[in-house]
C-alpha cells in the first residue's frame, strides 16, 4: 500500500488533539474571529494583509476574547468579485503572519480550498481546516484532513445562486455528498462542522431561509458554524455597507444559536461574544 502524502503529525499549535471537543463544551457557541490576509476581502480587504497588522488584529481578537482565529488569504467573497488566487500567492501572504499568529496559544482554523495551503497551515500551527467548498474542489483535501487528523468545517457552496431551488434540500443533498467523501478519506465523523454557507451561491431569501430552517440539519448530528457577518442578506432589510451591519450580524447569530448553532464566525468579536453571554444569561433565567 502506498505511503500518505500526508503525514500524521499533531498540528504544532497549543490546541491539543481535542480542540474541537473543547470548543464545544462551553454553555454558548464558540466565537471565531476572521483574520483575512487578502487585499480583496468584502468587508475588510487589506486592513490587515502587511503582518504586523494581522498580529496586532489576533491580539485585539484574543484580548476580546476569541476562541478560535479564522485565518484566509483568499477572498471567497459571496456574490461576485473575488479574484481567484494560486497556491503560492496564499502561501506568500500566510508565511509571514501564520506562525506568529499561532503561537498566540489560542487555536487556529485555516480558511482555504486548496489542500496544498491547508497542509502548509497545519504545519505552521493551525488546528482545523476551513474549506469553503465542504471537501468537494480539491480532491487531495478529504485525504489531507484524514492523515492530519484535525477537525474540518464543511461548508455548503454553489457557483450561482439559484432562486428557483429549495435551498435547505440542496444543502442536505450537498452534505450527504460531503460526508461520503469525508468517510471514504477516512475521516472521523466527530472531527467535522456543518456550516451552511450563509451568502455563499445563494439569493438573500435563501440565506435567511437557511438562518430560519437551520434546525433541519439536526439530521446530521452534527455541529454547526454560522458565519453571518456583515453578509449582504443584512442589507436587503436594512440598506447598509458591510462596516454598518454589526446589529443585522448580531441578530442572525443570535437566531442560529437559539436554533443550535455551536460555533459563530464574525469580523466582530466583543460585540458578538457580549450578545451571545447575555442572552445565555436571560436564558438561564427561565
Amino acid at each position: 500500500m502506498n505511503a500518505s502524502p500526508f503525514p500524521s503529525v499533531p498540528p504544532a499549535g497549543s490546541a491539543g488533539p481535542d480542540v474541537l471537543r473543547t470548543l464545544l463544551e462551553g454553555p454558548f457557541p464558540a466565537v471565531m474571529g476572521v483574520l483575512n490576509v487578502t487585499p480583496d476581502s468584502f468587508s475588510d480587504g487589506g486592513k490587515f494583509i502587511a503582518p504586523e497588522q494581522a498580529l496586532a488584529r489576533a491580539r485585539a481578537m484574543i484580548t476580546d476574547g476569541v476562541d478560535i482565529i479564522d485565518i484566509g488569504a483568499e477572498s471567497t467573497r459571496p456574490y461576485t468579485g473575488a479574484q481567484p488566487v494560486t497556491a503560492d500567492d496564499e502561501l506568500a501572504r500566510l508565511k509571514p503572519v501564520l506562525a506568529g499568529v499561532a503561537a498566540l496559544g489560542v487555536p487556529i482554523s485555516i480558511d482555504s480550498m486548496k489542500a496544498e495551503v491547508a497542509a502548509f497551515a497545519l504545519d505552521q500551527g493551525a488546528a482545523i481546516v476551513n474549506d469553503v467548498w465542504g471537501l468537494q474542489r480539491d480532491a487531495a483535501m478529504a485525504p489531507l484532513v484524514a492523515a492530519k487528523g484535525v477537525p474540518v468545517i464543511v461548508m455548503h457552496n454553489r457557483d450561482n445562486a439559484d432562486p428557483s431551488i429549495d435551498i435547505v434540500t440542496d444543502m442536505k443533498t450537498f452534505f450527504l455528498r460531503s460526508l461520503d467523501i469525508a468517510a471514504r478519506a477516512g475521516i472521523a465523523r466527530e472531527k467535522i462542522v456543518l456550516d451552511p454557507g450563509i451568502g455563499f451561491g445563494k439569493t438573500a431569501e435563501q440565506s435567511m431561509i437557511a438562518l430560519a430552517r437551520l434546525r433541519e440539519l439536526d439530521m446530521f448530528g452534527l455541529p454547526i458554524l454560522v458565519g453571518a457577518s456583515r453578509k449582504r442578506f443584512i442589507a436587503s432589510v436594512s440598506p447598509s455597507e458591510p462596516s454598518g451591519r454589526l446589529a443585522g450580524s448580531i441578530a442572525a447569530h443570535l437566531i442560529a444559536a437559539q436554533r443550535g448553532a455551536r460555533i459563530i464566525r464574525t469580523h466582530d468579536v466583543a460585540e458578538t461574544l457580549q450578545a451571545l453571554r447575555v442572552a445565555h444569561a436571560i436564558e438561564s433565567k427561565q
